[in-house]
């Protein structure tokens, strides 16, 4: 009898892949089938993962469904291409706006050759604040809505700052000043030998922070100044029909890779109820993210 459960691997263990890991463990219709980390991390198991499979590749972990994505962003297109090259659904939180439509397609055609579901950019944003820009423009069709992050922690802006040369560790921390406009706060630890100017140089020119006001600072320990938190508030001033002035607001209030890792396992769910190809989220019916029978969802929630 073949089983109910959609078998869940997380390839990458670190901000997201920790929560990645209690989020399949909770969802009631999912199994994890394990961890996929660097040969580098495999000596070093965290007291948490006692219970879990661990291997170096997706392919020791045996018969897998879905594989969440949680590697840097950079390094998803490759990755994501190969994991799907297997048969296996794959879901990420692919965080770069400018060519994520560019990656979906690239993405596609793997995925329609092995017949896999691709789910890119599934986290908060791009991810479900997508959907509530959607939904606004669907709301007031004519008009313009500013997203404005923060203030809290960029995953994506410290991994980057992160791999710059001669940074041992960083936090990039996201200021709103409004209508979408942001400050970026760097704090770096740098390696030995490293040249700090040179380093905040080469920082503020990675596409990542080349387009906003950013400052850099060299610091003893990153680790003092973490908190995961963060934040989004969205609002568009529109137009329904011929009537103006439609103030709509989202606004919440997060820990980022808590949120980011449940949004990518119920993208793991919806991965499996479309055909073949790639897909944002806003490309897939929101009942398909939720866990359950379509018509008790439905007396729940319309």
């Amino acid at each position: 009898m073949k089983s109910t459960f959609i078998k869940v691997a997380v390839v990458g263990y670190g901000n997201i892949g920790k929560y990645a890991v209690e989020a399949v463990k909770a969802a009631p219709d999912m199994e994890l089938r394990g961890v996929v980390r660097r040969k580098t991390s495999l000596g070093d198991t965290p007291p948490e993962l006692t219970d879990v499979p661990i291997a170096s590749s997706i392919e020791e972990l045996g018969s897998v469904d879905v594989a969440l994505l949680t590697a840097p962003t950079r390094a998803v297109p490759e990755l994501a291409a190969s994991i799907l090259a297997q048969g296996i659904n794959t879901v990420d939180s692919y965080d770069i706006h400018s060519d994520l439509a560019d990656v979906r397609r690239s993405l596609a055609a793997v995925a329609k050759e092995h017949n896999g579901v691709a789910v890119i950019s599934a986290g908060w944003d791009p991810g479900t604040d997508s959907i509530v820009r959607a939904l606004m423009e669907l709301m007031a069709p004519r008009g313009m809505t500013y997203t404005d992050f923060g203030p809290g922690m960029s995953m994506g802006h410290s991994v980057a700052a992160k791999g710059i040369p001669g940074v041992a560790d960083a936090l990039s921390i996201t200021v709103p000043l409004g209508t979408g406009i942001h400050r970026r706060m760097v704090y770096i630890e740098l390696e030995e030998g490293a040249d700090f100017e040179g380093v905040k140089q080469s920082l503020k020119q990675d596409p990542y922070f080349a387009k906003d006001e950013t400052h850099v600072f060299a610091v003893d320990s990153v680790t003092s100044l973490k908190d995961v938190g963060h934040g989004v508030q969205i609002e568009r001033k529109g137009v329904s029909g011929q009537t103006h002035n439609q103030m709509l607001k989202w606004e919440m209030r997060i820990n980022n890779p808590a949120l980011t890792s449940q949004v990518m396992v119920a993208a793991a769910r919806a991965s499996m109820k479309q055909a073949p190809g790639a897909y944002t989220m806003i490309q897939i019916p929101i009942i398909d993210f939720l866990p359950g029978d379509q018509d008790e969802i439905i007396r729940r929630l319309v």
